[in-house]
């Protein structure tokens, strides 16, 4: 897998995975608050300067209420209302009375114009100016302004909108600690996580347990996954392990096993080669020499089953009856019976797809087996039957048994008797219920071996059958249903 250059990563990818969860975090944080802040900003500055407004025309409306003007002889027009700088000063406001005419009869200040009167409010230089026609009883038509400067509504604002940056940047500022450290928090396990992994890479030993978080989430079901991981690579190693000291048993034994043979030509053969030796000297190294080549190659031909059946490679097979098969198997071991009784319960037929040659094979050797560790005038039973889709073949004897604790093992390859070759007796390779085994699983089925009923072992072999297709009927010929036409 090719690795990208650093240079042509984006820049936020190479960012901490922490550090990315938190900005991205207070960014979204930062969108949300501006969006809010800029609505509330908005709808409360609005509603601020509604109420100066509102209290703008309240006071002028309040202020029309209370004052009269009136003609009199010899001051003119005179104007009655509460002391107009009393009524500014709380507000810092500018007041002034209008006739109808819009001529200034009073006011706080002479030197202010506050514009002509109209309706609604308005802006004056810094003053928003309120007008309010005058409403007392007995008074002649004139107005009353009232303004006010709008400074410290604009401050008001000003510091509303100063608030809302101000929990902006802090509402993202928080965001983006908080992610932080739920970032951390949620990184924890990954950082045990990997400093597990890089330990286990410099020693490599997968046999470490990485510990699972109780809480069940992503990074708990990581941890999960991963330790199942370690799990199925510890057990493959130790299987590895195993089948290496397997094979390097195997080939031990083999070695010990070929040597003999070997030695015994060699030794024959120099015999021959030797001056002055007899005739009979000659016939004798002849006889021994191929005996031990005739050894050697059904020791040579039993490591080519089974190095072909680790490999996986089948013969060639073909439709054969299982029984007839150990019917033949049989009939070759009846001379090597002796005195011991070899019974047969053959149920055919029983129609599978194998190798003739294999499957006569594993029976003969279970038959072999069951002669050589028998006594004399024990009995010797081969059963073939069919048991649901499976075809059931048995080889029972009452002879002393498998020892307890070998129903595997002896399966081994150069198992004999109470262990492997190179420290048990006998004629035998070792290698015979290893074929047997071989053939089994080579054709799909399976072998055990357990205590027969009559005190003896017992070794059972399950194949599958073939399903046998229904009878095909033929098609009525058209001549059969039709008469043909006389001539």
């Amino acid at each position: 897998m090719r690795r990208l250059h650093p240079s042509r990563i984006p820049l936020f990818e190479r960012i901490p995975v922490r550090w990315r969860i938190a900005v991205t975090t207070a960014g979204l944080t930062l969108m949300i608050l501006v969006c809010f802040a800029l609505v509330l900003g908005q709808v409360v500055g609005n509603r601020i300067r509604s109420d100066f407004r509102e209290e703008l025309r309240s006071a002028a409306r309040s202020l029309a209420a209370e004052t009269r003007i009136s003609n009199d002889a010899v001051l003119g027009r005179v104007v009655s209302s509460p002391p107009l700088r009393a009524f500014a000063l709380p507000e810092d406001a500018q007041i002034r009375v209008l006739d109808q005419y819009g001529h200034p009869l009073a006011g706080t200040n002479p030197d202010v114009d506050l514009g002509a009167p109209s309706s609604g409010v308005w802006g004056v230089g810094e003053l928003s100016v309120a007008s309010q026609p005058i409403t007392a009883s007995g008074s002649l038509p004139g107005y009353v302004q009232y303004g006010r400067p709008d400074e410290g509504v604009n401050e008001t604002v000003a510091r509303l909108w100063l608030f809302l940056g101000a929990g902006v940047l802090g509402g993202t500022l928080l965001a983006l600690l908080a992610g932080l450290a739920v970032a951390n928090r949620a990184m924890r396990p990954i950082k045990a996580l990997t400093g597990l992994a890089r330990q286990i890479t410099s020693t490599r030993d997968p046999s470490k347990r990485i510990p699972v978080p109780a809480a069940d989430d992503e990074v708990g079901e990581l941890a999960r996954t991963m330790d199942g991981m370690l799990q199925a690579l510890d057990e493959a190693r130790a299987e590895r392990e195993q089948s290496l000291d397997r094979q390097r048993e195997f080939v031990a034994d083999a070695s010990h096993e070929l040597r003999t043979p070997l030695t015994s030509i060699q030794a024959n053969l120099e015999l021959l080669q030797a001056a002055g030796s007899s005739p009979g000297d000659d016939r004798h190294a002849v006889d021994s020499a191929l005996s031990s080549t005739k050894r050697m190659s059904g020791l040579v031909s039993d490591l080519l089953l089974l190095a072909r059946a680790d490999a996986g490679r089948q013969v060639a097979r073909k439709q054969l009856d299982l029984a007839l098969i150990a019917a033949g198997a049989l009939e070759e071991v009846h001379p090597l019976a002796g005195e011991r009784r070899l019974d047969a319960r053959l149920e055919g037929p029983l129609p599978l797809d194998g190798n003739p040659d294999e499957l006569h094979r594993m029976i003969r050797n279970l038959l072999e087996n069951a002669v050589r560790h028998t006594p004399d005038r024990a009995t010797v039973e081969l059963t073939a039957r069919r048991d649901g889709d499976e075809a059931l073949l048995e080889v029972v004897d009452d002879g002393p048994g498998i020892p307890a604790g070998m129903e595997n093992q002896v399966f081994d390859r150069f198992v004999r008797g109470e262990g492997p070759s190179d420290t048990a007796g006998g004629g035998g390779s070792g290698l015979g219920l290893a074929i047997v085994r071989a053939v089994a699983e080579s054709h799909g089925g399976s072998v055990s071996a357990g205590r027969s009923t009559y005190g003896g072992a017992r070794f059972s072999v399950r194949l599958p059958l073939t399903p046998v297709p229904p009878p095909q009927r033929e098609p009525a010929r058209a001549a059969s249903e039709q008469k043909s036409p006389n001539l």
